[in-house]
């Protein structure tokens, strides 16, 4: 009896407690909760539920968002004046404008090429990496002296680099790349017919840059063409004039006759060519 009164207290308990435990089967409070999420989830009349795409609703454009590039500073422009006084001033020693042993100042030279002092100070401190100035505290810059002795250095240092390279080229280069080359070579016989030392020098190093080029070791390019720069330098108590015209076109000429002996192979000719060049460049002044 006492089993009995206990097992028909509640019939439906264990349903109940079936339903909380998530058997399927509801409770009341859970049926009136789904009832009501359902009801949520049926769009109304003319309307849909949020967040459900439906035909009669384009969808929304989702628009990129482009990314905002920083301005860059025209650091080039600088970069570019300083280039442009860096040749103006080795033309201006070439042509004896800037005299050995004189000293000069940044501002007065910026005035006479009318920028600001800054990018002359620093094309005249690439001068003085290269040797042709040196710096003078509170003063300007100096241009070094050179005399006979250093002029013949340089022309050793280059024949030794540079003769061995164009005799083994003259060796392996075919005839029509050597006649490639022969527009540049006419160029520094105009260059030399001008009378203008700097208008030469900037055809003769273009010339025997392309020559050293055909080796395609850059490297032996830069170090021959900083070592020629050198050379170009004029020498204490030398102005413009201390190689004439007529020094200028002969030396331009030994170009065009050392291309002739290259497209035929002579290596004869080649070789004395070669020499007679340096050797005419350690008097030069």
């Amino acid at each position: 009896m006492r089993q009995g009164a206990q097992g028909s207290a509640d019939p439906g308990a264990p349903w109940a407690a079936a339903g909380r435990a998530g058997s399927g089967v509801p409770s009341g409070r859970g049926q009136e909760q789904g009832q009501a999420r359902a009801q949520a989830r049926v769009p109304q009349q003319g309307g849909a539920v949020r967040g459900e795409h439906t035909h009669s609703e384009p969808p929304v454009p989702v628009v990129p968002v482009v990314p905002v590039v920083p301005r860059v500073r025209p650091v080039v422009q600088r970069a570019s004046v300083r280039g442009q006084i860096l040749d103006a001033l080795r033309a201006a020693l070439v042509a004896g404008d800037l005299r050995p042993g004189e000293v000069y100042s940044a501002p007065v030279l910026g005035e006479r090429f009318g920028v600001s002092a800054t990018p002359v100070r620093e094309a005249m401190q690439q001068l003085a990496l290269e040797g042709a100035v040196e710096v003078v505290p509170n003063r300007g810059f100096r241009v070094v002296e050179r005399g006979v002795r250093q002029l013949a250095e340089l022309a050793e240092v280059r024949a030794l680099i540079e003769v061995p390279v164009m005799l083994r080229l003259a060796r392996t280069v075919p005839a029509e790349r050597w006649a490639e080359l022969r527009p540049l070579a006419e160029a520094t016989v105009r260059a030399a017919s001008s009378g203008c030392r700097a208008t030469y020098a900037e055809s003769d190093r273009g010339f025997h840059r392309a020559m050293l080029s055909l080796s395609g070791n850059e490297q032996l390019v830069q170090i021959a063409e900083d070592l020629h720069r050198r050379a170009q330098w004029p020498l204490v108590g030398g102005g413009p004039g201390i190689r004439g015209r007529a020094d200028l076109v002969a030396d331009a000429h030994e170009h065009t006759a050392l291309l002739d002996a290259l497209v035929a192979r002579d290596l004869d000719v080649v070789r004395a060519l070669v020499g007679e060049h340096f050797a005419g460049a350690a008097a030069a002044g």
